[in-house]
């Protein structure tokens, strides 16, 4: 089987958040942005984003967070396509929107009323498929349309997910110079936490390729997901 090379490209404080508390209400880059000392850097995250697979893939509930549901004018087209997880959170305003600021939208859904399927857009791709989600042929999938390299940029949930499949190649992360807290707040690799010996097996060992300091504290570390054994 044949799938992309991943990267999980993301965001996070010094202790692990992506978001600054446990409601949707929160946004962790608007939040940031708003903070002397953590502020002045956060553009390079962007930068660095700029560099990466121009294949993303992210959930419908991330995006519906961040108001891509909400009425836009004058949204800018990346040259990138976007692989999106969805069944009920993107509605068809916020898939319109998806198209208008992507070359390619693939939405991925087990929902058959999702609002995807009532619009018709050259660069819409609905890709249909069974619960619960088999993200090696999701992925097969991805792999058959020509997308060689992906960067995953999702939830905590998601992303362990694909981390305990491994299906996560490389890990690369901007981290920024603030403590989070909260028990609730979601962080780079959520999902269930594991209880006995043999689950161990579902960690993911990782070897660091390069260790950069940035402007303003921040720092990018980048590694290579290894296979997990235990001794």
């Amino acid at each position: 089987m044949t799938l992309p090379v991943t990267t999980l490209y993301m965001l996070m404080s010094l202790d692990g958040k992506i978001s600054t508390g446990a409601s949707d209400d929160r946004d962790f880059d608007q939040d940031l942005s708003r903070i002397a000392g953590v502020a002045e850097g956060l553009g390079q995250y962007y930068r660095l984003q700029e560099r990466t697979s121009r294949f993303s893939l992210n959930t419908g509930r991330v995006l519906s967070k961040v108001g891509w549901n909400d009425i836009k004018i004058d949204i800018e087209r990346l040259p990138v396509t976007f692989v999106v997880v969805d069944n009920t959170h993107l509605t068809a305003r916020g898939v319109q929107n998806l198209l208008e600021r992507t070359e390619q939208l693939i939405v991925v859904t087990t929902n058959v009323r999702h609002p995807a399927y009532q619009l018709q857009d050259s660069g819409l791709d609905v890709m249909a498929t069974d619960a619960p989600l088999d993200f090696h042929h999701i992925f097969s999938e991805l792999a058959d349309r020509g997308i060689e390299e992906l960067t995953v940029q999702s939830g905590g949930t998601l992303n362990s997910i694909l981390v305990r499949s491994g299906l996560i190649h490389y890990v690369s992360i901007v981290v920024a110079p603030v403590l989070v807290g909260g028990r609730s707040t979601p962080t780079l690799v959520d999902g269930d936490s594991i209880g006995s010996e043999h689950e161990l097996a579902l960690l993911r060992p990782l070897q660091l390729l390069s260790a950069r300091p940035l402007e303003g504290s921040y720092l990018h570390l980048h590694y290579a997901a290894q296979t997990s054994r235990t001794i």
